[in-house]
């Protein structure tokens, strides 16, 4: 009789055990379905929990060992431990929890923000495809944000050559030059235009919304001041009382724009809206790289010199009469640019080859650089002056830009054509 109760007990306690560890694998399976429901990868600014933290993308980097690195923004001295929630799908509802390498960006510009790669360590025998970082390895997965693991397959290459714009910021109604230059990309070859954009008046919103249905322009939200106290100086000396992050977060859309291209395009060019990078030795950017690439074929990130043309210096000679009113000044008329000033400006790089990028430099990368002799091509930055006090007859005359007059015209054309708004410029007949 004894023997019988104990065996009865027996099964009892072994259901219980089977049905305490098939609740458990539900329970994980459950909270692997619904992080996938709550996936924040197509918001671009995610804030965790303690508001020291903001994540902006997770990409899948195999070039020195498997990892998941996030492009983040992190409070320097608040910030000691993060850790890595990784969810496998191989395994299902398997969940690790690795401590993150928190890999500051050499350029903080003396902010208390700064930029940061968080490195995940990869799970062996995993094919993770949602990760989460929360400050504790401690908590409920089904709480904390997730983040949709990006570029786990390379995808073909959609393009050739995508020019990365960071931070459009402030109201500026400066359409002719945005116009000009999107024209002035495409005609050198790029087949898509990323701009991170904060704020912009009506008229440029809605010449960005034309690229964006014609397929050129991805416009990626960047509603950053939302969370931090941002400035639009690029050092913290030059702030009247202290901020959180300069020039509005521009290095973590720069970093963030080179890996969501990594494996879609060939090149990344690095440039503002106001910067054009121009070949003299040839008329596109393919024919200048393949060139380039012959003569230094180790070399992944070109570095262009920059050439300031000042903005409020005018030639009337390519004066387009259905332009006048349209705002904002035609570049084609800025042909005096200051005498050289021995810095760089710029970037086209390889961005298989970028680790870290900064505004005007690569701070870690694979391969040899070079910066690319003016004689060959330079930045050419129309905006106001840097030397202020030279008179125009010390500027140098330089129509360079003049050789894709027609095609600039052309396109501009079309796009007046094609779209409406350019009859919103044009002055009522009364």
């Amino acid at each position: 009789m004894f023997s019988l109760t104990k065996w009865w007990v027996c099964i009892l306690l072994g259901v219980i055990l089977v049905t305490s560890v098939m609740h458990h694998v539900l329970q994980k399976v459950s909270i692997l379905t619904k992080n996938k429901e709550q996936e924040h990868s197509s918001a671009s600014i995610t804030p965790l929990s303690n508001n020291r933290t903001f994540i902006m993308g997770a990409y899948y980097d195999n070039r020195e060992k498997n990892l998941v690195r996030l492009i983040s923004i992190v409070h320097r001295q608040d910030v000691k431990e993060l850790y890595c929630w990784i969810n496998c799908s191989t395994i299902k509802g398997y969940m690790t929890v690795n401590k993150a390498v928190i890999d500051f960006i050499a350029h903080d510009f003396g902010y208390p923000y700064v930029i940061a790669h968080l490195l995940c360590p990869d799970v062996i025998n995993c094919t993770p495809e949602y990760v989460s970082i929360h400050w504790s390895n401690k908590s409920d997965i089904a709480k904390l944000p997730v983040f949709k693991i990006r570029n786990r397959a390379p995808n073909t290459m959609s393009a050739d050559f995508t020019v990365c714009i960071s931070t459009m910021f402030g109201n500026s109604t400066n359409v002719l030059q945005l116009v000009q230059a999107i024209e002035m990309y495409k005609v050198l070859g790029a087949q898509k235009v990323m701009i991170y954009k904060h704020s912009c008046s009506l008229l440029v919103d809605r010449v960005l919304q034309y690229y964006i249905s014609e397929g050129t322009v991805e416009v990626i939200p960047w509603p950053i001041d939302l969370y931090l106290d941002v400035s639009s100086n690029w050092h913290f000396r030059m702030e009247p009382y202290p901020r959180d992050l300069g020039y509005y977060g521009q290095l973590a859309t720069l970093n963030d724009c080179v890996y969501r291209n990594m494996y879609s395009s060939k090149y990344v060019v690095i440039n503002d809206l106001d910067e054009i990078i121009v070949p003299k030795k040839h008329t596109n950017w393919a024919d200048m790289m393949d060139d380039l690439k012959k003569q230094y074929p180790s070399t992944g990130i070109f570095f262009f010199q920059n050439r300031v043309f000042p903005n409020n210096v005018v030639d009337s000679t390519l004066n387009v009469s259905a332009w006048r009113a349209i705002p904002g000044f035609n570049l084609l008329q800025h042909v005096y640019r200051e005498p050289a000033t021995p810095y760089h400006e710029k970037m086209i790089v390889n961005p298989r080859k970028v680790i870290q990028i900064s505004v005007h430099t690569v701070l870690k990368g694979y391969g040899h650089r070079l910066v690319v002799p003016s004689e060959f091509a330079f930045t050419h930055h129309c905006r106001q002056a840097m030397k202020p006090e030279l008179p125009k007859e010390s500027l140098i005359r330089d129509t360079i830009l003049w050789k894709y007059s027609p095609s600039l015209i052309r396109g501009i054309e079309q796009f007046k054509n094609n779209s409406s708004i350019f009859g919103t410029f044009l002055p009522q007949t009364p």
